[in-house]
């Protein structure tokens, strides 16, 4: 079967625009792939800048107008990103759990035995929810009177902290160096037991009791490796 000079060329035709649809589409992509970073940045600077505002002059004190001073950025883009200052306040307190969450993740995947890494996750745990307190000035009594609303903010953090938990019990199961008849129900315990001592920590409440808080840690290990009965 023959193809005529026409319909050659029309099929060639479609080719060529084939190809520039293609390329379009290309250009599309990068181009909305380079806008949406740019909006990930911003957002974050966004954020950081207004945590260091409500670290130095505290959230009350803080303006919109501070922040897009600070942030070099208009009002009408910080409103872009956020309805309201309170909005802000709590995209901090996210980022600052999300911040614990990948320190602690990354000791997961670290290649060390369960008990070690039990150890190490208390560590980084206590320590650093002490320095975004500490590192977050003036905002840690909004941290304190707010609690439980941060509480609840921190609630998707929560249940992905409990799951790391998780992961290292059921690895010392697997290697027979731990005994846990519910994993499931031991790392949620565990986790908010965890989380039941993270003010008494940072204000220090042990030291009244004449426990040296550099040797917590390993009391907290101690008791839950071989609990209280011998």
């Amino acid at each position: 079967m023959q193809i005529s000079w026409y319909e050659g060329k029309t099929g060639c035709i479609l080719w060529y625009f084939m190809i520039k649809m293609c390329n379009f589409a290309q250009v599309l992509y990068r181009c909305a792939d380079r806008w949406i970073r740019i909006m990930v940045r911003t957002r974050e600077l966004l954020i950081d800048v207004a945590r260091q505002l409500f670290a130095r002059q505290g959230v009350a004190a803080t303006t919109m107008n501070d922040i897009a001073e600070a942030s070099g950025k208009g009002r009408r883009t910080i409103y872009t990103y956020f309805k309201n200052k309170n909005e802000i306040y709590w995209a901090v307190v996210e980022a600052e759990s999300k911040h614990l969450y990948a320190r602690l993740e990354g000791l997961t995947n670290r290649d060390l035995p369960p008990e070690e890494k039990l150890l190490n996750y208390i560590n980084i745990r206590l320590e650093a929810v002490k320095e975004a307190v500490v590192r977050n000035g003036t905002l840690r009594a909004e941290f304190f009177r707010d609690i439980w609303k941060v509480e609840k903010a921190r609630r998707s953090i929560d249940l992905r902290e409990v799951a790391l938990l998780r992961s290292i019990l059921s690895e010392g199961v697997e290697q027979g160096v731990f005994h846990i008849p519910n994993v499931t129900a031991t790392a949620s315990v565990l986790h908010y037991a965890l989380r039941g001592l993270d003010v008494p920590y940072i204000r220090n409440n042990f030291s009244e009791s004449g426990i040296d808080r550099s040797r917590l840690k390993d009391y907290i290990l101690d008791f839950i490796l071989y609990g209280i009965k011998r």
